[in-house]
């Protein structure tokens, strides 16, 4: 089947087997790898991106499904070379050890800075719950976030644990 979808700004046209899932699509064929494969359930959120401005699990979402839509993906989220808030944050604030889960957990955590520009940490923990971090990482990813969000809104950052030492 041909599809046609706007990825990070760019309008693609491919034809894809019925049976792909967007995920695949994502990486195979438009080689925009930082989506990672981790469950194929959507359980773990690795895989996280937006569609149509809703961060979705694009492992069991159907290439096919996305006919039509706009896509973000990690790769388009900063913009040029200013990151985004929340990439930001997690380079800032630690927010990631092996950055397996880093894609998806910075897909999922615009979404929630997006809809709330202030959430308190138990928003921003309940925000990320279908994204895990198998290196159980989630104390500096909550700190990323509330960096992000502080950055969004235009105001300086609480300093990190170790800078107020």
């Amino acid at each position: 089947m041909e599809i046609t979808l706007t990825v990070n700004g760019e309008k693609v046209t491919a034809d894809v087997e019925p049976r792909t899932l967007l995920v695949h699509f994502i990486r195979d064929e438009l080689r925009l790898t930082g989506t990672h494969v981790g469950c194929e359930t959507s359980y773990c959120g690795a895989c996280t991106i937006h569609l149509n401005g809703e961060a979705i699990k694009s492992c069991t979402t159907l290439a096919v499904q996305a006919d039509g839509a706009e896509i973000t993906t990690i790769e388009g989220l900063a913009d040029g070379e200013t990151l985004h808030p929340v990439q930001e944050g997690f380079w800032e604030r630690h927010g990631l050890q092996c950055g397996f889960c880093t894609p998806g957990m910075i897909m999922q955590a615009a979404k929630i800075i997006e809809e709330n520009p202030d959430p308190s940490e138990d928003e921003i923990r309940h925000g990320i719950d279908g994204n895990l971090c198998r290196c159980t990482g989630y104390h500096n990813i909550v700190k990323a976030i509330e960096y992000a969000a502080a950055k969004a809104r235009g105001e300086e950052p609480e300093p990190a644990e170790w800078e107020t030492v």
